[in-house]
């Protein structure tokens, strides 16, 4: 048996490497891999006695050679292929060992040049582990240095590889070249500053876990992060106490984090099925948080905290009083980490970079039975907020457009048809994901009622995440007493709404902008 080595993550393949030859398999390797297997006294077969070509242009042109490739691609059990290897004198190859250039762990350095990323592009080795691939019920191919141990039971055992395992890790290669491909392409794109939507879309994502189950429990699942462009993202998140995160729990997480990052001082948001239920801003992160729960503290309870600031003591304790999922927060204090470690069933997750939101460029997916439909992320919370239009007869006061503004940024992550209403720099009710627009405007002055009482709604302000098709909002709304409304204007109805406002005092605007989230 022939084995040829060629690695650029040199993890295990001494050890390795020495089991083979114990087994009488002997080695082929190259440039740097020989040298390394040669000082720790493995006999080596350079690549130039099997091609009878030296190594050239730096090291670029190796194993690109007929006497490689026929040796991967003969079959064995072609009587023609055999008989054309002994008339061409070139011995079958029926083990390879190869890892690719590191291309990803290049192009994440700080400050990489195109120039670095091309040398990274590794072509010998995709080429021989696709040959090795497609012959793989001769030809046992291994990529990763965690199926060495695989391979060396096998051999140990039966003095082979059966033809299973051999499937498997063929299958594991073919993974491995369009991952790598599709980072290459990926990368090259940016590169070009191509902001255009390609006619053909790979993609690559790297498992982070797998998962107990989906949204329900007969569904399997697993979590995947984005290679690149992840900082502020849950994929970064270190968790500190707790179980490990479901499904459910990372989809209402990521809901919760998209929405704190439209804030810059101390905020807490609280979630409950992706959907916002309490946000409260302040001077500091109980007086937020404090706000978060207070506005609905039916609905926190078994939900998602983040916090874009250090949790204190303090604020730990009003966490502990109910049951919370999961709380996110860029750092804990050590007593405050401690207190919150007293519940077995919260997590507890850091995540250092918080406040920091999602690149230009960057996609939006979503899977839909047999495709895929994607888009950029909505990055804009207003278009141009130097040109908010004040549609109505009353002017908004500075207090107004600065309750407006807040609670805009609130219905921009509730679930279509949405509608927040908001005060102080706290919300007091949101009605989200409804069919209609009138039920989820009830449903958020309801829940300000409920939480807070009818007072609360005095004076408060009411954003809606597009257009109202009827009056019949405005009315709602100024029977409880809300005095400003912000929205995208659009309807053909738009003056229905604006007489409304004006009959009862209420300053609208218009944004000119929409937020649906579906």
């Amino acid at each position: 048996m022939r084995a040829l080595i060629s690695v650029s993550d040199k993890t295990g393949i001494v050890d390795f490497a020495k089991s083979l030859e114990k087994l009488g398999v002997e080695i082929i390797s190259t440039g740097g891999t020989a040298q390394k297997l040669k000082e720790a006294d493995v006999k080596v077969i350079g690549i130039s006695e099997v091609t009878g070509f030296p190594e050239c242009l730096d090291g670029r042109v190796k194993t690109l050679h007929p006497n490689i490739h026929a040796g991967l691609l003969a079959m064995r059990g072609n009587k023609e292929h055999m008989s054309q290897l002994d008339e061409l004198n070139i011995e079958p190859i029926d083990l390879v060992v190869v890892n690719l250039y590191p291309f990803k762990e290049t192009i994440l350095k700080e400050g990489v040049t195109l120039e670095d990323a091309i040398e990274n592009i590794d072509i010998g080795g995709p080429t021989m582990l696709r040959s090795a691939a497609k012959n793989y019920q001769d030809v046992t191919v291994v990529v990763d240095p965690e199926d060495y141990k695989k391979v060396i039971t096998e051999l140990s055992s039966d003095s082979d590889i059966s033809l299973d395992t051999k499937f498997y890790l063929c299958n594991k290669v073919f993974s491995h070249t369009a991952h790598y491909d599709t980072l290459i392409a990926d990368y090259m794109r940016k590169k070009r500053g191509d902001e255009s939507y390609p006619e053909t879309l790979s993609l690559t994502f790297q498992k982070v876990q797998d998962l107990r189950y989906g949204e329900n429990p007969h569904q399997k699942a697993a979590f995947y992060k984005q290679i690149t462009d992840t900082k502020g993202t849950l994929t970064e998140a270190v968790q500190l106490h707790g179980k490990p995160l479901s499904f459910n729990n990372i989809n209402d997480t990521n809901g919760a984090l998209e929405l704190l990052k439209e804030f810059n001082e101390p905020t807490v948001v609280a979630c409950k099925h992706a959907n916002p239920c309490g946000v409260g801003s302040a001077e500091n992160v109980y007086e937020a948080y404090m706000k978060a729960y207070n506005s609905d503290p039916v609905s926190i309870f078994g939900g998602i905290v983040v916090s874009n600031e250090e949790i204190d003591a303090k604020t730990a304790e009003e966490i502990n009083k109910i049951y919370v999922e999961i709380v996110v927060a860029p750092d804990y204090t050590e007593d405050a980490l401690q207190i919150l470690k007293q519940k077995k069933n919260i997590r507890v997750l850091q995540l250092s970079n918080i406040k920091m939101k999602a690149p230009l460029g960057a996609y939006d997916l979503k899977k839909v039975s047999g495709g895929l439909l994607i888009q950029d992320i909505d990055h804009v919370l207003l278009q141009d907020d130097e040109k908010l239009d004040v549609v109505t007869e009353r002017q908004p006061s500075e207090k107004e457009m600065k309750d407006m503004l807040f609670t805009w940024k609130i219905v921009k992550y509730a679930k279509s048809n949405g509608i927040a209403i908001g005060k102080d720099k706290q919300s007091l009710g949101v009605g989200p994901g409804q069919v209609n627009r009138i039920w989820a405007c009830q449903q958020a002055i309801d829940h300000a009622k409920d939480s807070l009482g009818e007072e609360v709604l005095q004076g408060a302000a009411l954003a809606s995440d597009a257009f109202f098709p009827f009056a019949d909002c405005v009315e709602e709304a100024a029977k409880a007493g809300i005095t400003c409304i912000i929205q995208p204007g659009g309807s053909i109805r738009d003056q229905e709404s604006i007489d409304a406002c004006n009959r009862h005092n209420i300053a609208m605007v218009f944004t000119g902008m929409r937020h649906f989230k579906h």
